[in-house]
């Protein structure tokens, strides 16, 4: 059976054809988990007992001609820093190391109602903390189009098992590019959804103001099921919101796409851009008209997001002490006579990787007082002026093209030890986050055999209008 030609939809109707049974379909991934998990290090735990009692499941509704939802039988993965009860969720923290969630997360809850199957949890960057699975407790992971490069992060591990046919798809987290960016770098249809269309119950908080949870797929076709799936208001979670889901047919001709000026400057590459120029055109030909923008604080955008982020970091990491759950220095006897302070320094010390540890004293540092005004209240600030840019914009165009990311997919090691260059991967996404607005990235073509992604950003909830003139690319 060829992995990679399946979508949703074809092992829908492969199901109800009975061609092969949900039983034998989940053996094939976890072979083939087996097989290539060691050179990729896309999942940190499978599931091999859960998923096969979810397929018999499955077959049994089909043998006695039960409705099967689209996603029935259907093998995904799921980023490990979204709860799935009882199975280990790491945050790809040695602090979290043996944790098991108690619940389930809202959304995994939503997938497996829609009879989903989950193969196991993928890598990230420790606290979904990074631009390419590199920071991960547990090794980096690495991406199927070159094994020396990065798959992108924090969503690497979700993005890899997709790309290499581990998965149908698989659910990440996108803070400021956790998805877009990686499916960018893998070849890969990555949705990071509007603040609050899916709920964030039951995921482990990086920067609680922008973290949003969203699909990773092969197809477009694909990511529209799996956010009709997973998004809708949910009572648990305070930011989630009511909203109408739109599927209607957009007309290409007249549509209006903006281009902002300031996406196309020093420092992308310039295949990149020339292959990103091209997709826009392929738009024009098709009738839409194109309109130069201007989104005049973008250039701030990397600069505020990274104040706001590590702040809410340095808040929602302050629950990991030592005492409670997880990693902790007090472990034996002698250790039970330090005091408090100490097992909270060396039980943080330990358990935090460099790159949490950073940001956690760059967060408190920016909330401390005497700092809070100079730097927390002015990045909120900035904040509205950039979501204020994207409300002018939208004032005036329907939709706004980008490249996703300045580069395609860089080194194993090669911007690891300059924090800087790593931030700057994500230039072109984290000003959405800011906004809190809806983006898809969607493959654009390659450059040098590495996959290359155009943004598509909208106004929010209009998640099922993005969806739609990005199928027009795909079927032009």
């Amino acid at each position: 059976m060829d992995l990679k030609a399946l979508t949703i939809e074809k092992i829908h109707q492969s199901l109800l054809k009975k061609e092969f049974s949900a039983q034998e379909l989940v053996q094939l991934y976890l072979d083939k988990i087996e097989k290539e998990n060691s050179k990729l290090n896309c999942y940190l735990t499978v599931c091999p007992e859960l998923a096969l009692s979810q397929a018999k499941l499955i077959d049994e509704m089909i043998l006695t001609k039960r409705e099967l939802p689209i996603l029935a039988g259907v093998p995904a993965s799921i980023k490990d820093n979204i709860l799935v009860e009882n199975v280990k969720c790491t945050a790809g923290s040695k602090i979290l190391e043996n944790y098991f969630a108690p619940y389930d997360a809202t959304v995994t809850e939503r997938l497996k109602k829609n009879e989903a199957i989950i193969l196991g949890k993928t890598n990230l960057d420790e606290f979904a903390m990074g631009s390419s699975t590199e920071n991960s407790a547990f090794g980096p992971s690495r991406n199927p189009y070159d094994l020396n490069r990065v798959p992108g992060g924090s969503s690497g591990g979700s993005a890899t098992a997709v790309a290499a046919d581990l998965a149908v798809f698989s659910l990440g987290s996108d803070t400021g590019g956790s998805i877009r960016q990686p499916a960018s770098f893998c070849g890969l249809v990555g949705l990071k959804p509007t603040y609050g269309a899916v709920s964030r119950y039951g995921l482990i908080a990086f920067a609680s103001s922008l973290d949003q949870i969203g699909p990773l797929t092969k197809t477009i076709e694909d990511c529209r099921i799996v956010f009709e799936a997973i998004s809708g208001w949910d009572e648990k979670d305070s930011t989630s919101v009511k909203f109408n889901q739109e599927n209607e047919k957009l007309e290409i001709e007249n549509l209006r796409i903006g281009v902002p000026r300031e996406y196309f400057v020093k420092g992308i590459d310039v295949e990149v851009e020339n292959l990103i120029k091209k997709a826009i055109k392929k738009y024009e030909e098709m009738g839409a008209k194109i309109e130069e923008i201007s989104l005049p604080h973008t250039e701030y955008s990397l600069a505020c997001y990274y104040i706001l982020a590590p702040s809410e970091a340095s808040a929602n990491l302050a629950r990991y002490d030592g005492i409670k759950y997880g990693y902790s220095r007090l472990t034996n006897l002698e250790n039970q006579k330090s005091n408090l302070l100490e097992v909270y320094l060396e039980s943080r010390g330990e358990g935090f990787g460099p790159e949490v540890r950073r940001r956690i004293m760059l967060g408190t540092f920016a909330l401390s007082s005497g700092y809070y005004d100079a730097y927390y209240l002015k990045a909120q600030k900035v904040k509205a002026l950039i979501k204020e840019d994207f409300e002018k914009a939208f004032e005036k165009v329907d939709f706004i093209f980008t490249p996703t990311c300045p580069t395609p997919a860089f080194a194993i090691g090669e911007k690891s030890q300059d924090p800087l260059k790593m931030y700057l991967s994500d230039i072109f996404t984290a000003p959405v986050n800011l906004a809190g607005l809806p983006a898809i990235s969607i493959p654009a073509g390659k450059v040098k055999n590495l996959p290359v992604g155009l943004q598509i950003i909208g106004p929010a909830f209009q998640e099922g209008k993005i969806i739609e003139i990005a199928k027009k690319y795909a079927t032009n």
